[in-house]
């Protein structure tokens, strides 16, 4: 559970180096953290363990693969109770990379990858509104993503700090 991570000093410098580059060789973090190589190994593995440390990710530039639209799609559900039965669905759909179960207007908020408008419309018309229980759906082409990153090094650590004093 979240609420049970503790993290000391080295913890925290490990995952430090860990989020400015993921790729960073545990040798590398030990020679800064002055200790074995074996130990932030052994470190990290405890992190993954508490699932702090959910993985690392593969960044794609999905236009060179031919995917040149991204879009977001706002779904309307008719009853959010079928919500389990429309993610199964959801999951097979290749072009669906992401899925939000949300508030507000919409039920879901989907991010999706096509190659073009003809593609986008198919994935609409064939595979999504025709789940049962989707209403309808509300899209979003996006001309040009400006901003893509998570929460920065201060925030997460900040966090971790402010979760540690608490206790």
């Amino acid at each position: 559970m979240a609420s049970e991570i503790q993290l000391d000093k080295l913890d925290r410098t490990i995952l430090q180096h860990l989020l400015e580059d993921a790729r960073t060789p545990y040798l590398e973090i030990a020679r800064a953290c002055n200790v074995s190589g074996a130990t932030v190994h052994l470190r990290v593995q405890k992190l993954e363990k508490l699932g702090l440390i959910l993985g690392s990710r593969l960044i794609i530039d999905y236009k060179k693969l031919g995917l040149g639209i991204r879009a977001f799609l706002g779904v309307y559900l008719d009853n959010v109770t079928n919500f389990p039965e429309i993610f199964e669905h959801l999951k097979g759909i290749s072009e669906v990379v992401e899925s939000h179960y949300t508030t507000g207007s919409y039920a879901l908020f989907l991010k999706v990858y096509c190659r073009d408008t003809d593609h986008l419309r198919e994935v609409l018309i064939d595979k999504i509104q025709s789940i049962p229980h989707v209403r309808r759906t509300e899209t979003f082409i996006s001309l040009q993503e400006t901003i893509s990153k998570e929460p920065g090094l201060d925030e997460v650590l900040g966090a971790l700090e402010k979760k540690s004093k608490s206790k």
